[in-house]
């Protein structure tokens, strides 16, 4: 919506207020010509310069209009503040003033970022990476027609699920599985379709929240169930659960707590022996292992962290997990288990809500077909080969970056190579930390400043084309570089990083004073 028409004053009005704006510009801009809201020319003008003319014929006329009438009412606010030089307002700066806004306008607000942070499945920067292939066969399948729910060999229609089900099966050993868009979504679904309008029984250290405020408590009562606590935060006993059972108990629940650890005086009760107490009365186990990773960690030198396949094994009817965390994959939520105990959530009317898109199916399908292959999983799959990334291969490249980087940020920083702690991520194994190596990078000057000092070269960094988000601890800037796979995505940006912070070795060999 335009501006109404400027007011009429009368002159002695309008003489006074341009004495108070007189008074109050600084003598510099005093000086400067400055441009008033009636210099300003009308939307239809600005759109008939050559330049803006040229940006209709690209994006069209609505976009351009929009951002030349929106670039119009700034000036003319800066132009009532006395803030507006004169040259700003001829045709020419404003023309390129609108190609500028219209190329932010049409600018992503997603975008790729440089994770050096340490954590590698990190849940703001969007957790796992997929892999070649999972890239090459997505591109493939949004560009045309799939086969999404239509069977190729009969000719009529097919179900999603059958795009991933037996991948997951013969990888887990489950009877059956299904999927959703993520892993709250299938406990939320698991819980519902088997337990709703009943009781659920939980150990009380097991009441995790799974994120974003979302705690087990809430998804019960989402669900339709009644949660039944048993034992204490620390220590659970078998007979908690024998006891808490009832007539209206419906399902029997175990929760890997991935997110935090409780240590000392502890005790639990494993999924055989829950599942020998469920299936003596009747009663499906169900288990959500959040993170859920379908290989050993531990034979790649890595934390241990239980899979489906041993769930499953030690008697569990129903498995959760994620796709997007240690699995490698998109966003999803795997539910594998006995066939039954699938049918009867698959059928859910739940279900429909929560099912996965095509896009994510194909993604999902694409990163479960590398585990068939699983002497190559591990540099296949981007989560994996970053996990298992070796600590002296980190080091050697910060070694081989230093020199670089230091030289873009003198005089005002020194940057050394340092041994660091990262960790796995997305709530995976929090206690347990991998060796890494980095950057660490520290203001010159007095202590007193290095905290604005880290804050302005961090903020230069966020602000890079290709963003680059490190960490700031210790009155250090640090750069893990173990998520650091193509060191040019770095050195590439330096010159841009030195012009923004002023800094770098020419400056310091001028000489002048910006250090």
């Amino acid at each position: 919506m335009s501006r109404p028409a400027e007011s009429v004053v009368d002159g002695s009005k309008a003489q006074a207020a341009e004495a108070v704006r007189d008074h109050r510009r600084p003598a510099a801009a005093a000086r400067a010509p400055l441009a008033e809201p009636k210099d300003l020319p009308a939307v239809d003008r600005l759109l008939r310069e050559p330049a803006a003319t040229a940006l209709v014929s690209e994006h069209g006329h609505t976009l351009v209009a929009a951002q030349a009438r929106a670039l119009l009412e700034r000036c003319r606010g800066e132009a009532r503040a006395g803030r507006l030089a004169a040259g700003a307002v001829a045709l020419p700066a404003l023309a390129q003033a609108l190609q500028q806004a219209v190329q932010a306008r049409l600018a992503p607000r997603m975008r790729a970022v440089l994770n050096l942070t340490g954590t590698v499945i990190h849940t703001n920067l969007g957790r796992a990476l997929l892999a070649d292939e999972a890239l090459a066969h997505l591109l493939v399948m949004m560009a045309g027609p799939n086969n999404l729910e239509y069977d190729l060999e009969s000719g009529g229609r097919g179900d999603r699920d059958s795009l991933v089900e037996e991948l997951l099966t013969a990888l887990t050993g489950a009877e059956a599985a299904t999927v959703v868009n993520n892993n709250a979504a299938a406990v939320l679904l698991t819980i519902a379709a088997l337990a709703r309008g009943k009781e659920v029984v939980v150990s009380r250290g097991e009441l995790v929240e799974i994120g974003g405020a979302f705690r087990m408590p809430d998804v019960m009562a989402a669900a339709g169930a009644t949660l039944v606590e048993v034992g204490t935060t620390n220590r659970t006993h078998a007979h908690d659960y024998e006891r808490a059972i009832g007539e209206r108990t419906a399902l029997l629940m175990k929760v890997h707590t991935s997110n935090y650890a409780i240590q000392g005086f502890t005790s639990a009760v494993d999924e055989a022996d829950i599942a020998r107490i469920a299936h003596a009365h009747g009663l499906p186990l169900a288990t959500d292992l959040g993170s859920g990773s379908l290989v050993d960690l531990a034979a790649y030198g890595l934390p241990r962290e239980p899979t489906p396949q041993e769930k499953l094994a030690a008697g569990c009817d129903v498995v959760t997990f994620s796709g997007d965390k240690l699995l490698g994959g998109p966003q999803a939520g795997l539910i594998v288990g006995s066939k039954a105990a699938i049918e009867r959530i698959r059928k859910f009317p739940m279900k429909r809500a929560l099912r996965m898109s095509k896009l994510p199916l194909a993604a999902l399908e694409a990163t479960l077909r590398l585990y068939l292959r699983p002497e190559r999983v591990a540099q296949d799959l981007p989560t994996l080969r970053l996990l298992t990334r070796p600590a002296a291969a980190i080091r050697a490249l910060a070694e081989a970056l230093r020199p670089a980087v230091a030289a873009a940020l003198a005089p005002r920083y020194e940057v050394a190579v340092a041994d660091l702690q990262g960790q796995i991520g997305s709530g995976s194994l929090p206690v347990e930390r991998l060796p890494s190596a980095g950057l660490a990078i520290t203001p010159v000057g007095p202590k007193k400043l290095a905290g604005r000092a880290l804050d302005a070269l961090a903020d230069a960094l966020r602000g890079l084309p290709t963003p680059v988000i490190g960490r700031i601890a210790d009155d250090r800037l640090l750069l893990d570089l173990r998520c650091l796979e193509d060191a040019r995505l770095l050195t590439g940006q330096l010159a841009a990083l030195s012009a923004t912070l002023g800094t770098g070795a020419s400056n310091e060999e001028r000489g002048d004073g910006r250090g």
